[in-house]
């Protein structure tokens, strides 16, 4: 059974499995904003932090991707990638126009592959956009921390993630 988030209050369905902590995540391809493709999730030579917002192009999401950018500054050895639905183009100006340096904009809209992770919003207003959420994937490609935000709306719970991406250390 898929999970369930809210918009504004209102249950929507994620298309794609539930995935939790311990499982192995697959892979999936996003596009850079150099419009270059990129593997993320599986098996890597370094740690890897996903963040999935349903568009940078709105205040709570260009919000918390610069919240990240800036919080993870020091963590130089995690593969770090924000992936949303909007254009490459849209996230090269964004990036241009916060400084975004430390992360990873990149775009879901050729594949759809975060349905893979269980996080492509399946009704609603967001349909087809992916939902607030959060994964840390170790080395071998198991997920060891997850944080899927109850409230599309709503910011993640930065401090957990922070806390969990020190423990891998």
């Amino acid at each position: 059974m898929a999970d369930t988030v809210t918009l504004k209050g209102n249950a929507v369905y994620l298309n794609g499995p539930v995935l939790n902590i311990g499982d192995y995540t697959p892979e999936a391809i996003v596009v850079t904003k150099d419009l270059k493709e990129k593997q993320i999730g599986g098996k890597k030579e370094k740690p890897q932090l996903i963040i999935t917002v349903p568009s940078l192009d709105t205040a709570v999401c260009e919000m918390e991707t610069k919240k990240f950018n800036e919080m993870l500054a020091k963590y130089t050895s995690i593969d770090t990638n924000v992936v949303s639905m909007d254009l490459p183009f849209a996230q090269g100006r964004f990036c241009e126009s916060f400084a975004i340096a430390n992360i990873t904009t990149a775009s879901d809209f050729r594949y759809k592959d975060m349905e893979k992770f269980g996080v492509l919003i399946g009704e609603g207003a967001l349909k087809g956009l992916t939902a607030r959420s959060v994964f840390i994937i170790d080395k071998d490609g198991k997920i060891v921390y997850k944080q899927l935000v109850p409230e599309i709306t709503n910011e993640p719970d930065y401090q957990s993630v922070l806390k969990a991406l020190d423990d891998l250390k």
